[in-house]
């Protein structure tokens, strides 16, 4: 239960530190979508819909990869996937953060499919609308929803898997929510300068995950492969 916490705790933080990159990222989508007229309560349903919708989709993701994940945790190779994972992390950080985003294929080419997806939006939908389209979100194609999955890999079950990516989705939930209620308000300048500090804080994740695998001995942080066992065995 400790370790499934952990996971839940990890997933929920690299949503949470990353959610201000997904105002810049989805922050067009989400404002495009047909709320600003309804009423306080089928607002509110809006976007908690959208953003379930979402967390569904990143949740789906988790059993797909927890599936790799628990295979390689079956030939003892679980704390060598935490190292790979946390290292993919930094690879993906320093293409898609640190590069220079004009020239960023990847970034114009999800920048366009938003932008795009938002324009067909705009007109009034039912609420069960709202999740479908959370639902359609959650899969196109971002940098950040990459690195949860490069976590949850290492989390070596299709539950912790699950888990981690649900806790992902949760943890984008209160910015992306104040974002679609209030984003007309938040200058550009200032969503900027937010979306930068998010590399440092998404890279402390991934320098924990290659500590965890290093099998230091640290409680929690970097545990023996023995320790793990004998917490599994006492369960």
């Amino acid at each position: 239960m400790n370790e499934l916490l952990l996971v839940f705790i990890s997933g929920f933080s690299i949503g949470i530190l990353g959610s201000f990159h997904c105002v810049g990222m989805c922050g067009p989508l989400a404002l495009a979508l047909p709320i600003h007229h309804l009423s306080a309560f089928h607002k509110s349903v809006s976007i908690l819909f959208y953003n379930f919708g979402r967390a569904l989709s990143y949740t789906s993701m988790g059993v797909v990869f927890g599936l790799v994940g628990q295979s390689f945790n079956l030939f003892n190779y679980q704390q060598g996937l935490s190292i790979i994972a946390g290292a993919l992390i930094l690879v993906v950080l320093l293409i898609h953060h640190f590069g220079n985003p004009s020239t960023n294929a990847f970034t114009r080419f999800s920048q366009t499919i938003k932008v795009k997806l938002g324009q067909y939006l705009k007109s009034d939908k039912k609420l069960i609308s709202y999740l479908y389209i959370g639902i359609l979100n959650g899969f196109l194609p971002c940098g950040l929803v990459y690195i949860a999955i490069a976590a949850s890999v290492a989390a070596g079950s299709i539950l912790g898997s699950s888990v981690l990516m649900l806790a992902f989705g949760l943890g984008t939930l209160p910015i992306m929510a104040l974002t679609m209620v209030f984003g007309k308000f938040i200058s550009l300048g200032f969503r900027k300068a937010l979306n930068k500090i998010t590399p440092y804080m998404i890279m402390g994740v991934a320098v924990l995950l290659i500590l965890r695998g290093l099998n230091l001995g640290i409680p929690y942080v970097s545990p023996t492969h023995d320790d793990n066992h004998v917490s599994c065995c006492h369960k």
